[in-house]
């Protein structure tokens, strides 16, 4: 999904210029269509969690009204797993073990999902920050499989992903995808139940699998919600000052 520079700003509740001018000082990923520049929503959504810039809800509407139909976060964490003390002293070498965790068809090339991976952390790291990473977020792993899936890996110690907060990365989040829309709609749910402060410190926490589940289908249901552990608007009104 395309966006122009104007609706860019929009989501970002910024003016045009100061997205071109992010564009060309602070990295915000922007393409050349048809000699025009346009912005990624999948990109935008990755540079804007990882720069601690809120991101208009706007923006996660479209993903959700999107006719592409996709479980809830709970359903496809269940379907990809929760994998436990995955091993790795390096971020190379826990991709590797991650990798080898998920739940992929065997004919799949592993290796090379593993190169593209490490590719995509040179351009720039995965981490959203509080030991938290969406690993191959600006391009979506798009596989033949059956049913798009979450596979939440929790890391058997701390391994510094380059994360912006400076924190080691305890919690990866992967998601496969069969499609950009049902990726894109994913990502949408992830990013509204990691704006939760219980969340992220159970999972800074390592906290017990089904703990974790439980939290995040009491999110998605609307029983339990960031307000009990900080105000996300407050989270968000505190981000837009830093990033001025």
């Amino acid at each position: 999904m395309h966006l122009t520079i104007r609706q860019a700003a929009s989501y970002l509740d910024v003016s045009e210029p100061t997205v071109r001018r992010w564009i060309a000082t602070r990295g915000l990923p922007a393409h050349r269509v048809n000699e025009r520049l346009h912005c990624n929503a999948i990109e935008l959504w990755e540079w804007a969690t990882a720069n601690g810039i809120p991101v208009g809800q706007g923006l996660l509407e479209k993903a959700r009204e999107m006719p592409e139909d996709v479980p809830p976060l709970s359903v496809l964490l269940a379907e990809g797993g929760v994998h436990r003390d995955i091993a790795g002293a390096s971020r190379v070498e826990a991709l590797h073990e991650v990798v080898a965790a998920l739940p992929l068809p065997s004919d799949l090339d592993r290796e090379f999902l593993v190169t593209v991976l490490e590719a995509r952390e040179t351009m720039g790291s995965t981490a959203i920050g509080d030991g938290i990473a969406i690993p191959h977020v600006r391009n979506p792993i798009l596989l033949h499989v059956e049913r798009p899936f979450v596979a939440l890996c929790l890391l058997k110690h701390p391994v510094d992903f380059g994360a912006l907060d400076g924190q080691p990365v305890r919690a990866l989040f992967v998601v496969v995808s069969p499609n950009v829309p049902a990726h894109l709609k994913i990502l949408a749910r992830l990013a509204f139940v990691l704006r939760d402060a219980g969340l992220r410190s159970m999972l800074r926490d390592l906290a017990a699998s089904d703990v974790i589940l439980a939290r995040i289908a009491a999110l998605e249901a609307g029983g339990t919600g960031a307000n009990s552990h900080g105000d996300p608007r407050s989270a968000d009104a505190a981000s837009s000052r830093r990033a001025q």
